[in-house]
């Protein structure tokens, strides 16, 4: 049996929320090891002169502690 740790983590970009979860996955890799799964939270956007700005998702990643 393993024990497993969820954080949380919150990403953006300027492309889609699917990027931005891409990132945050990308980014907690560097530190964190055996990275299981990931869960979207919530999804947001940011909205100039009219037109999507950028994406946000607030995510929690479940990883395996050794």
């Amino acid at each position: 049996m393993g024990v497993l740790k969820v954080i949380e983590v919150l990403s953006n970009s300027s492309k889609s929320w699917e990027d931005a979860t891409r990132k945050a996955v990308i980014e907690a890799s560097k530190s964190v090891k055996n990275i299981r799964s990931v869960y979207i939270q919530d999804q947001s956007a940011t909205v100039k002169n009219g037109e999507v700005d950028e994406f946000r998702v607030n995510i929690k990643i479940t990883f395996e502690v050794n």
